[in-house]
């Protein structure tokens, strides 16, 4: 990333500690130390992080401090200085867990990571990370995820949610199915997590 330190943010979204998530997640934040990074490393769930918009939020254009909860300020300051993001997550009916829908909606907040208001009617990201990479566990094979449900999680990080907010690289690696895979599978994915991360440096 242009020769200068990269600060890459690292998202989990799980509440088991010894979850194949929690070592993907540890896996990418090692990988990235290693290669001489700013981490910013949030596993969301330990940290207590709040998903719940309040009413005061909602339709409010905001700067980065003016919250009044600690540590939302904290991070919507520090998701304006990343270069990179990174979100581990398992998929929970489609969707990601509550813990980082509430992440999104509360911190990529108008004002903070895009702003409304263009000539064109369409939103202008505001976030200088132009990268980003989100690694899913998964128990639904792969053709039925694509033919049956339509892969959601891909339209909502690469549709609706990154772009939006001015992230135009965006990776995702699927990691199925988890439940029944052995060591030696699971060795193999946490090597492609690692790889897959320092590929955002490049």
């Amino acid at each position: 990333m242009g020769g200068t330190v990269a600060r890459v943010g690292v998202y989990l979204a799980h509440p088991g500690p010894g979850s194949f998530n929690h070592a993907l997640f540890e896996a990418v934040v090692d990988e990235l130390r290693g290669r001489d990074c700013e981490v910013l490393a949030h596993d969301l769930c330990a940290e207590g992080f709040q998903p719940v918009l309040t009413a005061g939020e909602t339709g409010t254009v905001v700067a980065a401090a003016d919250a009044d909860d600690p540590q939302l300020a904290l991070h919507r300051a520090e998701v304006t200085t990343l270069d990179a993001l990174v979100f581990v997550h398992p998929n929970w009916w489609g969707m990601p867990p509550a813990v980082l829908t509430g992440w999104v909606q509360r911190v990529l907040a108008p004002g903070v990571a895009y702003k409304l208001g263009t000539a064109d009617g369409e939103p202008a990201g505001l976030l200088r990370a132009g990268r980003a990479l989100v690694l899913n566990t998964s128990d639904t094979p792969e053709e039925r995820e694509r033919e049956e449900f339509g892969d959601p999680l891909q339209r909502i990080w690469a549709a609706c949610v990154l772009p939006y907010v001015g992230v135009s690289d965006i990776r995702r690696l699927v990691l199925r199915t988890v439940t029944d895979s052995a060591d030696a599978t699971r060795a193999q994915w946490l090597r492609q997590a690692r790889q897959e991360a320092a590929a955002l440096l490049d």
